[in-house]
C-alpha cells in the first residue's frame, strides 16, 4: 500500500482515484484553492462528483486545499497534478513549500509552455520552478493516452502510458496504479509523451471540424452522413504533422503512432470537448463566438493551447511547414474563420 496525494478534484483528477484505490493505495484527493465549494459538495453528497455523474470510491479520503500541509506532512509516497494547465506554476510552488528529493511526481495535466521564447513541456516547467525553490533532485513521470474522465471513473477498460526518462521509475508507478480495466504501458520519451498528449489537442479540433469543412455547398444532411472521407483524410494529415512537431523538438516520431498520440488523437476527436469545439468552428462560427454560445462554462484545453504557443509557432516556423496546424491556431489566436489548406 502507497500513499497517494492526488492534487485538483476536477474531472480527470477525480478519476484518477478509482484505480488508485483500487489497487489497495491510501489515497487521498485535495481540491485546489478554488474548489472548496467542489470538496464540500462531494463530500456532502456521499462522494457523488457533479461533472463526473458518479461516486468516488468509498474509502477515498477528501480535503480542501487548507488541509494540504497536514496531509503531506503524516507521509506520501506520490504526488499527482490534476490541475488545468494554467494551475501548473500554482501546483509547483505549493508542492516545492514540502518537496523531498526525488519524491514522485506524476503528471495528468496535457499541455505545453513557452519560456523566455522557448517551447517547453510541461514537466519541465515544473523542474524549473522547483529548481528556483532549491529543489535539485527531481522525479517527474507522466500519464497520458486515450483516457475520457467518466469512462475511467464508470471503470471502462483504458490504456494509458507512463513516461519517465528512468524506465525503472515507470515500472513502480505500474504495479501501483495498474488494474484489471487501467492497463499501463511504459516509455522513456517523455518528451515525446508530452508532446504527443499536448497538441493532439489541437489537431482533435480540426478533425471535429470535419462535417463543416467536407463541402460548404452539400446539404446539412449530405455533410451529417457522409463527412467521414474528410475526416479520414485530416487524420492521416494530422498524424504527419504530429510526427513532424514531435520530432522537431526532440522527442521519438514512434511515440506519435502510440497511445499518447494516435490513441489519444481518436478519442478527443470522436468524444471530446476539442472536437465539439472544432464542430463548431467548422460550421462557420468565429472561435469567440462559439466559446461564448456553447462552451461558455467549458474548457477547451486546444484553444488554452493555442493561446499559449501560437505566438511561438507563428515566429518559429512557417505556415508550409505546419499547414494544419496554422489553420487552427490562427482560427483560435486571431479569431478568424477557419480554413484549411488542402
Amino acid at each position: 500500500m502507497k500513499k497517494i496525494i492526488i492534487i485538483g478534484a476536477g474531472a480527470m483528477g477525480s478519476a484518477f482515484t478509482v484505480p488508485c484505490v483500487d489497487n489497495n493505495n491510501e489515497v487521498t484527493l485535495v481540491g485546489t484553492h478554488l474548489e472548496n465549494e467542489l470538496i464540500a459538495s462531494i463530500k456532502k453528497n456521499k462522494k457523488f462528483h457533479p461533472s463526473l455523474k458518479t461516486n468516488l470510491p468509498s474509502k477515498l479520503n477528501i480535503e480542501r486545499f487548507e488541509n494540504l500541509r497536514s496531509v503531506i506532512e503524516k507521509g506520501i509516497d506520490l504526488i499527482v497534478a490534476g490541475i488545468s494547465s494554467v494551475g501548473i506554476k500554482w501546483f509547483a510552488e505549493e508542492i516545492s513549500k514540502y518537496y523531498k528529493k526525488k519524491l514522485p511526481i506524476v503528471l495528468l495535466t496535457k499541455g505545453l509552455s513557452v519560456e523566455n521564447d522557448e517551447l517547453i513541456t510541461l514537466s519541465e516547467k515544473i523542474k524549473i520552478l522547483l529548481k528556483e525553490k532549491g529543489h535539485n533532485e527531481i522525479n517527474i513521470s507522466a500519464i497520458k493516452g486515450p483516457c475520457l474522465a467518466t469512462g475511467l471513473a464508470n471503470k471502462m477498460r483504458t490504456g494509458t502510458i507512463i513516461a519517465n526518462p528512468d524506465i525503472k521509475e515507470a515500472q513502480f508507478l505500474k504495479k501501483i496504479i495498474s488494474t484489471d480495466y487501467y492497463s499501463t504501458e511504459l516509455s522513456n520519451d517523455l518528451q515525446g509523451v508530452e508532446l504527443s498528449g499536448a497538441i493532439k489537442n489541437i489537431y482533435s479540433m480540426l478533425i471535429g471540424a470535419a462535417e463543416g469543412l467536407s463541402n460548404s455547398k452539400a446539404s446539412i444532411e449530405i455533410q451529417s452522413k457522409y463527412y467521414l472521407n474528410t475526416s479520414a483524410s485530416l487524420i492521416h494529415r494530422s498524424i504527419s504533422e504530429m510526427v513532424e512537431f514531435v520530432s522537431y523538438y526532440g522527442g521519438n516520431s514512434e511515440t506519435v503512432y502510440g497511445l499518447a498520440g494516435l490513441g489519444d488523437l481518436y478519442v478527443s476527436a470522436i468524444g471530446g470537448r476539442n472536437s465539439l469545439m472544432g464542430k463548431y468552428l467548422g460550421q462557420g462560427h468565429l472561435y469567440k463566438d462559439a466559446k461564448e454560445l456553447f462552451m461558455k462554462k467549458t474548457t477547451v484545453e486546444g484553444a488554452e493551447l493555442a493561446f499559449e504557443i501560437g505566438p511561438k509557432i507563428f515566429k518559429e516556423f512557417k505556415a508550409n511547414d505546419f499547414p494544419l496546424m496554422f489553420s487552427v491556431l490562427k482560427s483560435i489566436c486571431e479569431n478568424k474563420k477557419l480554413e484549411i489548406r488542402w
